[in-house]
């Protein structure tokens, strides 16, 4: 069963979002993988103190991006394979590059003083 101990919320972002985050990052990381069975959504909000409902739109997200299966009364698990993993990447990329990029601009650094902190943090 996929663990949610490292699951931390933070504040000003829905709940719903951090779970789907958490779910994809982990995908992408390696951690959760094809056929991994989901916490139960009244088991998961009651280790999360959320509403069911908040859980149950998470779910239902990841139902709708086909990663995760979903039968009434049955289990949830999930449904990978390389090329969803990819997209999952892609996606995750492209939304952290566009807003520490966008953080870099509002400070008003110039697009050589983000490539050296980039390269001094990369390194």
């Amino acid at each position: 069963m996929i663990p949610f101990d490292n699951f931390h919320m933070e504040e000003g972002i829905p709940i719903y979002q951090q779970i789907l985050l958490y779910l994809k990052r982990g995908i992408v990381a390696g951690d959760f993988h094809d056929g991994d069975e989901l916490p139960s959504r009244r088991m998961l909000s009651a280790l999360l103190g959320v509403n069911p409902n908040t859980v149950q739109k998470a779910y239902r997200q990841l139902e709708e991006e086909n990663l995760i299966c979903s039968h009434t009364g049955s289990k949830s698990y999930m449904v990978l394979d390389t090329e969803k993993i990819a997209q999952i990447r892609a996606e995750l990329l492209q939304s952290d590059v566009k807003s520490v990029v966008q953080s870099m601009k509002q400070m008003g650094l110039s697009k050589a003083e983000a490539l050296r902190l980039i390269q001094a943090y990369w390194d």
